[in-house]
């Protein structure tokens, strides 16, 4: 299952009303467990309980022998569990006998929400534990995002409702972020690029920059980024990684040591939930047309080839920004020729919907590029805003929409 889908259903999930925390998260765990692409036979949901030093069950779901309600396991039985702050999940070998008599011979433990202290030692407030045919670092993979979105999503809806105090700040907010956008035209050499970024709330969590040095004609750099929380925090997220990359571009680093060092002040700087989907790219004077590019799980950008009716889509290269600070970044390369188009947007564009709950998608994107290549890239990036918000006018789903495109005129 593709990362940001599987990022997108939980969040799709929590924006939902519940009561309590508890209640999302039996509902997440519901829709992970019946999902057909994950492969999880049966999962559970753990909460802390400091008084006792043990984990106490609150729901579980699937094709599993079940367990009595309110069972608990003391943390001195599981010692995995303390390193789950540094690794999110951790795979064991199960060594409660109860537990082993209904068929839970391994275990994966994926830790959620708020860290409590608890006699020195760091312990997540929830544990969501599952079952599967197949233990391994696909797995883990998965249940990292799966740790990172509904952590993020817990997050969230406690600064949401204290966000409801700070309504009166709404206004100055908005016109800080407003202040992180560059205009939204650009030439450089061979290239024209356009660019419009549209917030789904006051604020919100897109971004895209223009990026030079002052008297250096050779290179350009274009970002466009998505913060995955909601909100205020975005905002936030997204003011502090823009400016993070336009520090870091005057050094005329090297754009994966670049995105190495946004990631770890990311990292230091913020909740380890919260994290940024980003495609950075960079132009130069290059006659052939060079572009260099990293892809930092970011839906991936269009690249269209009038001449040959040919398109592609420039795959992700490295992870998100933030969670992760030992990760690091490959850069990839493509040729633009003369009429070539590259198109970035953020998941507020594809993924926008309609009254039946249907996605604008990447192909309608597409469709739109091929129909208007002709067009100033100004001209491509206002077409295709303007036909995803009729789309999205009855949605049931919105969000922040930007659009940068890259065109090669000569």
């Amino acid at each position: 299952m593709q990362l940001r889908k599987l990022y997108r259903t939980i969040e799709s999930i929590a924006s939902k009303s519940f009561e309590k925390e508890e209640d999302l998260l039996k509902n997440v765990l519901h829709e992970i467990v019946h999902n057909e692409e994950i492969h999880i036979r049966g999962g559970r949901t753990w909460r802390f309980d400091a008084r006792s030093g043990s984990y106490e069950l609150l729901h579980q779901v699937g094709d599993m022998e079940h367990i009595k309600p309110h069972y608990r396991i003391k943390v001195k039985d599981y010692p995995l569990f303390y390193e789950l702050p540094k690794l999110r999940t951790v795979l064991g070998n199960e060594q409660d006998q109860y537990l082993r008599k209904r068929g839970i011979l391994n275990y994966s433990a994926t830790g959620i929400g708020d860290k409590l202290q608890w006699r020195g030692h760091a312990l997540y407030r929830y544990v969501l534990a599952f079952n599967a045919e197949h233990m391994n670092e696909n797995l883990t993979a998965t249940l990292n995002i799966i740790s990172s979105s509904l952590s993020s999503a817990l997050r969230t809806k406690k600064i949401e409702r204290k966000a409801l105090v700070l309504e009166q700040d709404l206004d100055k907010a908005r016109e800080i972020q407003k202040s992180i956008l560059p205009e939204h035209e650009m030439h450089f050499h061979a290239y024209e690029l356009y660019g419009i970024s549209l917030p789904d709330r006051i604020v919100g969590g897109d971004f895209f920059d223009y990026l030079q040095v002052d008297g250096d004609t050779e290179r350009l750099g274009f970002v466009i980024g998505d913060a995955a929380s909601k909100g205020l925090s975005a905002a936030a997220q997204a003011l502090y990684t823009s400016g993070a990359i336009r520090m870091g571009f005057e050094f005329q680093t090297k754009i994966s040591s670049l995105l190495s060092r946004v990631n770890k002040l990311l990292n230091k700087t913020f909740s380890e939930e919260q994290f940024v989907s980003l495609f950075y790219g960079e132009l130069s004077d290059d006659k052939n047309g060079l572009v260099l590019f990293a892809n930092c799980g970011h839906n991936s950008p269009i690249l269209y080839r009038p001449s040959s009716r040919k398109s592609e889509m420039l795959e992700a290269t490295g992870p998100f920004l933030g969670p992760f600070p030992t990760e690091t970044f490959k850069t990839g390369n493509i040729l633009m020729g003369k009429g070539d188009v590259l198109l970035l947007y953020t998941d507020g564009v594809s993924e926008a919907t309609n009254q039946r709950n249907e996605f604008y998608g990447e192909q309608r994107i597409l469709k739109l590029v091929q129909k208007h290549a002709k067009e100033s890239s100004k001209i491509i990036t206002q077409i295709i805003l303007e036909d995803v918000q009729r789309f999205n006018t009855l949605g049931t789903q919105t969000d922040d929409k930007t659009i940068v495109t890259v065109k090669r005129t000569g």
